[in-house]
């Protein structure tokens, strides 16, 4: 009785760090899922490569569908609710997985895995908008450093783990969901700051994306389409170089470790300085370690361009979920960020597709070459139209005045 009570009593704040805690244990518990695909389907199960890259894509896809539902969830409905609900079904999903992980039952359980955590982590993204203790800025600078963190400990766990087996591998993956899901449920009921009634934001029409917000987003687009081929086709590009994959796999642990010792730092830093001066900064520097690969030959080159991408992204990336939330309505905190969350699955869904396709017709040099142009001129069209708002809000206040 006194439990049940408990769970009913909402709190007046929701505290940061168990946000911080959540998005650690969902990213820790997710990355034991996602890399282990592709090897598990096609050493494990015997089965082919190119079912494996559907199985991924139809992850990606349900994850893109759980963003949709969860920011029309928190909205609409009740996010504590469904955060609880989402978090137990992949939880769910990934204790079926340790008793029934045969070929197609595992590819329909990580559809499922997918959903849940779609929906999830838009719902955490959202509450973080609800945190008063400190800036927006802030909190989503040390989210990201929570993501890599769970990162990190998944990859490294990951392969020590599966020489006791791939049951191993799931059942440690379970203990993560299962403790998010405790985490959720025991912290998460917070009275909402900025939400009106749900009468009220039931009836209440949308309002019109802000054409700046439209252009965030296909940045946030552009940039994880080109991260993507860090994930597949540079792989296979170095060891066309006769470079070994254990060193491309050194790479992502350099970035991984870089942004939990750095990103505290750039954290307090960048926050001294306009948010698009941040993003230009960062995310120039970002497209330019692609830029960078169409001249890398050794592996020293590569450790250079994955040293700068990683500066990039620890200055650029976290800045854009952040000032989608600072310009999203009150009432919509949910829709920005699930539209925050699906511009990033969609583009990681797609870069791989593209990556190939492009190297149908052409080179590795010009795939890096295309993908950093795109990115620099979506770059280029936010920070121009931010600079045009800026500009007439200036003008407006000074006639005010005049």
């Amino acid at each position: 009785m006194k439990e049940r009570i408990f769970l009913k009593v909402q709190r007046k704040d929701i505290k940061f760090s168990w946000l911080f805690v959540a998005s650690l244990l969902n990213n820790a518990g997710a990355s034991f899922l996602w890399p282990l695909t592709t090897i598990y389907l096609h050493n494990y199960l015997h089965e082919s490569l190119t079912l494996a890259g559907w199985v991924l894509l139809g992850m990606s896809l349900m994850m893109i569908v759980g963003d949709s539902v969860g920011g029309y969830l928190f909205d609409h409905w009740k996010p504590w609710q469904t955060g609880i609900m989402s978090a137990a079904l992949a939880t769910l999903g990934v204790v079926a997985l340790i008793f029934w992980h045969g070929w197609p039952v595992y590819g329909l359980l990580l559809l499922v895995i997918g959903f849940g955590d779609g929906v999830n982590m838009t719902i955490l993204n959202s509450l973080a908008t609800w945190v008063t203790t400190t800036s927006t800025r802030h909190v989503f600078n040390m989210l990201y450093v929570a993501m890599n963190i769970g990162v990190v400990i998944g990859t490294l766990i990951v392969g020590y783990a599966i020489k006791f087996g791939i049951t191993t591998v799931f059942i440690i993956a379970a203990v993560c969901y299962a403790a998010l899901t405790l985490v959720v449920t025991l912290h998460f009921n917070v009275a909402p700051k900025t939400h009106r009634a749900k009468s009220q934001v039931a009836s209440q029409r949308r309002t019109q994306m802000p054409l700046l917000v439209g252009l965030i987003l296909l940045l946030l687009l552009a940039i994880n389409l080109a991260y993507s081929q860090w994930e597949s086709v540079i792989s296979v590009h170095m060891t066309n170089l006769g470079i070994p994959v254990l060193n491309y796999s050194l790479l992502w642990t350099l970035n991984g470790l870089i942004i939990v010792i750095c990103q505290p730092f750039i954290t307090r830093f960048s926050e001294r300085f306009r948010i698009e001066n941040v993003i230009l900064v960062g995310i120039t520097l970002f497209a330019a370690s692609f830029f960078m690969l169409i001249f890398a030959r050794s592996y020293v080159a590569f450790i250079v361009t994955m040293i700068v991408l990683t500066f990039g992204e620890m200055i650029g990336h976290p800045a854009l979920p952040a000032w989608i939330a600072v310009k999203a309505p009150a009432t919509e905190a949910g829709r920005y960020q699930g539209f925050s969350n699906i511009a990033i699955a969609f583009g990681r869904a797609i870069g791989p597709l593209f990556g190939g396709l492009m190297l149908d017709y052409a080179t590795f040099s010009k795939l890096f070459l295309a993908v950093g142009i795109v990115q620099m001129i979506a770059l280029f069209a936010v920070y121009g139209r931010a600079h045009f708002e800026r500009q007439r809000k200036t003008d407006v206040a000074k006639n005010a005045r005049d």
